[in-house]
């Protein structure tokens, strides 16, 4: 039968053989974007990604991907691969070979400084959130002053990019009316992450003439207002909620930020909400308000 048909016998035989069987799945797949450290907690990458940038900008510096895999294991507890830190490390662009071509972001070292006012220095940063229903992170960027308190604006969403960090800090110019030629800047202050070294966050602050300072390597403290309100988002408004979707974590973080601002009492602003202190005291010096940062 095989002859009349002209069927060799090695391809009918192959084809009962596979014949009702599913095929298997290529090994592989899409990254989860997120490891496990030792205490089981999910790290999403990126704040791997953000510790990496603290190594090499520390005791790290002259590390290839494979020394930095034990950096990371060691000191921020990850359990994590080698493989997986080589793909970050492209990411970043920060592979050993590339680090000595590829040029740097002038680095400005954070100052101290007395605060008298708002519109005098402002910090950003990112915070992550977990969607329990969707396995994955989400990104808050906020801004604040740290004289009123006032989370001016922040960027929310799936990723975080220096776009989105340049984005952000035209919308807050522009909330404050600061944004005119010829209007006096704040200061902004940012930890070492990669959306604040790029080139595209640099130019942007070039273009809109406001300066830019960075908090030294392990550092918290100096960036300690934004961390302090991340600390309270946290209590408050993350740890007490599991996501299942983005839109119902988009839509309870937006509340909590419309009470933060608007109604939640702080005792350092004289037990007056962030914006109820802000619009009090708009435009003036409070001599006998200094904050020492």
């Amino acid at each position: 039968m095989l002859k009349v048909v002209g069927l060799g016998r090695s391809t009918y035989y192959y084809s009962l053989s596979v014949e009702g069987k599913e095929k298997k799945k290529p090994p592989g797949g899409k990254p989860k974007g997120y490891s496990i450290d030792k205490d089981n907690n999910k790290i999403c990458d990126e704040q791997i990604k953000e510790f990496i940038m603290e190594s090499i900008e520390g005791d790290a510096i002259n590390y290839g991907y494979r020394k930095i895999t034990y950096h990371l294991r060691k000191y921020y507890n990850l359990i994590i691969n080698h493989k997986k830190v080589y793909r970050l490390c492209k990411e970043l662009g920060i592979l050993k070979d590339q680090r000595v071509i590829k040029p740097t972001v002038k680095r400005t070292i954070a100052v101290n400084r007395i605060i008298t006012g708002s519109n005098q220095l402002w910090e950003m940063d990112i915070k992550y959130g977990y969607i329990q229903g969707e396995d994955k992170f989400f990104y808050i960027l906020n801004l604040i002053d740290i004289f009123d308190r006032s989370i001016i604006d922040y960027h929310m969403g799936l990723h975080c990019e220096a776009k989105d960090a340049a984005a952000l800090l035209r919308k807050c110019l522009i909330r404050r009316n600061l944004f005119e030629e010829g209007a006096k800047k704040p200061v902004i202050r940012t930890d070492n992450g990669p959306q604040f070294v790029s080139h595209k966050f640099s130019q942007c602050c070039e273009e809109i003439k406001i300066a830019h300072e960075r908090i030294p390597v392990k550092t918290p403290n100096k960036n300690a207002h934004v961390e302090s309100f991340h600390r309270i988002l946290e209590d408050e408004c993350l740890k007490i909620n599991e996501f299942q979707t983005y839109a119902e974590a988009y839509e309870t973080v937006n509340e909590f930020m419309e009470f933060y601002n608007n109604r939640r009492l702080h005792s350092s602003l004289r037990f007056m909400s962030p914006n109820e202190f802000y619009n009090l005291h708009f435009g003036e010096n409070l001599t006998n308000i200094k904050i020492k940062v």
